[in-house]
């Protein structure tokens, strides 16, 4: 499948000329420009070539520019170095609302040590008025930092117009001109600033390395300390590779400047023009006002960008929202725009470039229109390609934000809301919602009760025959955790059939029924409805003699905990839906969460067990939570015994982390307590969203052992990982 990138605003490749300039640089000129002998004044010399083809770019002195390790390093060294520098003439900053997290997070930072930060709006065209900068100015004002051109949107603020407002009040100015430099004209002369923040990788030089022009008579305190590099000003060997590909990049920006200019005008309004006819109710953010020639921010209506953006095969673009279960994370530029939020979950960024062609462009837009109109249920838009998927080419997790009970709503919402609803007021009722168990038990008779469960979820795996079976497990395990027997099930399914042919859905419950299969019963029924995403899940009947219900709560003191299978499908999850996770791993993973939890439960129920759940979407730490809340009890979990999924580690790392997981730990975070050695990492992996995970029991420690065993040599991958305690009641201790 041809891949098209059209994400130009968040890095560019380096060009040819760039890498050619830097390859003598990895072999024969090695030297440190610090040295005086032949191999150091050889890389000195480059150096200050970099550096005057830079200002070059610019229009300044090259003594003005001082290289740092990228545009964040650059903004940070601006404006703390500024502010601390001279502190002693006022305390108050002035920024927009619009700024990237490298300036808006320095603001905060310096909120946090004694500086007032103003924040000033922008109007709906995202540009920040003059006259709000005006009324902002206090006598304690003493710099202030606007953006150049703003990286979502496009938007190119009137920084000579903003300039002479402050140099008028004696104020110091700073721009991240980040998205600007190389891509439209840059004069520093002209526009006046006195520092300017400039990155490489977003005009085809190469990352970690960008620079800050400091005009003359700006004193800035130092950010980093160590030798005198960069004239005293940044400590640190210089980077010659970088700063001689920075160099390159500059001189080839500034001869191409115009002729990339206007082959990505012409680009973006091709784009912008066609996608308009196609679906006149989109809004072009931006449109009205000078913007990046090669950037485009249209927001679609009633779509959700990151689905949207998953669902686009081979086009590579950026979603202004995203969309989880529990909120919808709209950028702060789209919100200090005021997009209507309508508009603002559906925007997309398209941002062309050197290497883009007009070939690229319509067959992007042909890809858009199609999965627009999928999402939208659009029968008027007219295109021409097919819009159905082939059955092979399917990848279920590209049709989906989120991922299995990683998709569920937060816990901490949902305990609210179960909170106001009334508690069953039937007598036969025997465990409902209020004990945050896996599933509600209703007395029949004396000797039989009923035990009914639901489950329901987005794919977590790409195989649509797997996500049934994993669907289909995850459901049943709330009927084995509570030492049940199941005797039937209904399907309840979410279907895209605009998006996806139906033998798609065939697969997913062929899956799941012959999951059913290996339980012993029969799927009777279901209801299924037409959404934009695939959804499965079971409905669940089961029986239980009503004195032998197992509960998550019940542990004693002694009582030793063991877990049945491994844990990390969250964030294994979200690798896989990355691409970015070996067959090996992958397989594994996908075989674990679809073995059902019958021989765990049926082999607990052979010994002295006291409390059982299994760990789903709360994570091991949330459902241990549930089984220690208001109860005598404790836990002391045993990190270094809990089992985890091959790579889960590397990938929670590499930040590959859903959202669930970071909001179970944020949920449980008041009820643990962590060793200290512990890392962020390590407590992630401890509240990773779960989905079909294994069964957690309470076992009396004189048979914790035995039952550990023959857990074992059934081929369960199964650890002893703690002990409940009456030494903390209500509490979990995380021991390293």
């Amino acid at each position: 499948m041809t891949q098209i990138y059209l994400d130009y605003n968040a890095t560019t490749p380096i060009i040819e000329e760039v890498a050619e300039a830097m390859k003598p640089y990895l072999g024969a000129l090695f030297g440190n420009p610090s040295s005086s002998h032949s191999y150091g004044i050889e890389t000195k010399l480059a150096v200050e070539k970099a550096r005057e083809q830079i200002s070059n770019l610019i229009n300044c002195a090259p003594e003005n520019i001082v290289f740092t390790s990228g545009g964040s390093e650059a903004n940070n060294y601006a404006i703390k170095g500024y502010a601390f520098a001279n502190q002693h003439k006022g305390n108050h900053i002035i920024t927009s609302a619009v700024e990237h997290p490298a300036v808006i997070e320095v603001c905060r930072f310096l909120e946090t040590k004694g500086f007032e930060v103003t924040y000033l709006p922008v109007n709906a065209d995202g540009v920040v008025e003059e006259e709000n900068l005006k009324l902002a100015i206090k006598s304690s004002t003493i710099l202030v930092s606007i953006m150049h051109a703003n990286n979502e949107v496009g938007v190119i603020q009137p920084i000579a117009q903003l300039v002479k407002i402050a140099k008028a009040n004696n104020i110091a100015f700073h721009t991240d001109a980040a998205q600007s430099v190389g891509k439209i004209e840059v004069d520093v002369q002209t526009m006046d600033v006195d520092l300017l923040t400039i990155a490489a990788h977003k005009f085809y030089g190469p990352k970690g390395i960008g620079a800050l022009y400091i005009a003359n008579g700006i004193k800035l305190e130092k950010l980093i300390h160590g030798a005198d590099h960069e004239r005293n000003l940044r400590a640190g060997t210089e980077n010659i590779l970088e700063i001689v590909g920075m160099g390159k990049a500059s001189e080839v920006a500034k001869r191409d400047l115009q002729k990339n200019i206007n082959s990505n005008t012409e680009l973006r309004n091709f784009l912008e023009s066609n996608l308009s006819i196609a679906f006149p109710n989109i809004k072009i953010n931006g449109i009205g006002v000078k913007r990046l020639p090669n950037t485009s921010s249209i927001s679609f209506p009633k779509v959700e960008a990151n689905t949207l953006i998953a669902s686009m095969q081979g086009v590579a673009a950026s979603a202004g929202a995203a969309c989880h279960t529990d909120s919808i994370d709209v950028s702060t530029v789209l919100e200090a725009m005021a997009i209507p939020l309508d508009y603002a979950m559906g925007t997309i960024r398209f941002s062309v470039g050197k290497y883009t062609t007009k070939e690229e462009i319509i067959i992007a837009m042909k890809e858009v229109k199609n999965k627009v109109k999928e999402l939208t249920k659009d029968k008027e838009v007219i295109i021409d390609v097919p819009t159905m998927i082939a059955h092979d080419d399917v990848r279920l997790t590209n049709f989906t934000s989120g991922g299995g009970c990683a998709c569920k709503l937060r816990p901490q919402d949902l305990e609210k809301v179960l909170k106001k609803l009334d508690k069953p007021t039937d007598a036969k009722v025997l465990v409902g919602k209020e004990s945050s168990d896996d599933a509600c038990v209703y007395s029949l008779t004396d000797d039989l009760a009923l035990v009914q469960t639901l489950d329901f979820f987005t794919p977590i795996v790409d195989d649509p025959y797997y996500f049934g079976a994993i669907a289909a497990t995850n459901a049943l395990s709330d009927i084995y955790a509570m030492g049940a027997k199941p005797i039937f099930a209904l399907n309840i399914v979410g279907f895209p059939q605009n998006r996806l042919p139906l033998t798609i859905l065939e697969e997913i419950l062929r899956g799941a029924q012959d999951k059913a299969k290996e339980a012993g019963i029969n799927i009777l029924g279901g209801h299924s409805i037409d959404d934009n995403e695939p959804k499965y899940g079971m409905v669940v009947s089961g029986v239980i003699h009503p004195d032998k219900i197992m509960q998550n709560i019940g542990a004693h003191n002694g009582d030793m905990l063991i877990l049945t299978k491994p844990i990390g499908t969250g964030i294994i999850s979200s690798a896989v839906k990355k691409g970015v996770v070996s067959d090996k791993t992958r397989d594994f993973v996908t075989q674990q969460m679809a073995t059902l939890n019958r021989i765990a439960s049926e082999t607990m129920l052979k010994y002295d067990v006291h409390a059982a759940t299994d760990v789903t979407g709360f994570g091991l730490l949330g459902h241990l939570r549930e089984m220690v809340m208001n109860t005598e009890v404790g836990a002391e979990l045993d990190f270094n015994k809990v089992p985890f999924f091959d790579d889960a580690r590397k990938f929670a790392t590499a930040g590959i982390i859903p959202a669930g997981s970071k909001n179970n730990l944020k949920w449980v975070n008041d009820d643990i307590i962590f060793d200290a050695q512990l890392s962020d990492v390590d407590k992630i992996l401890l509240a990773d969203a779960q989905t079909s995970g294994g069964l957690l029991i309470a076992v009396n420690p004189n048979e914790a052992d035995e039952l550990l065993s023959e857990l074992l040599n059934k081929g369960l991958k199964a650890s002893l990982i703690g002990k409940f305690s009456d030494a903390n009641p209500g509490k979990i201790r995380v021991l390293l």
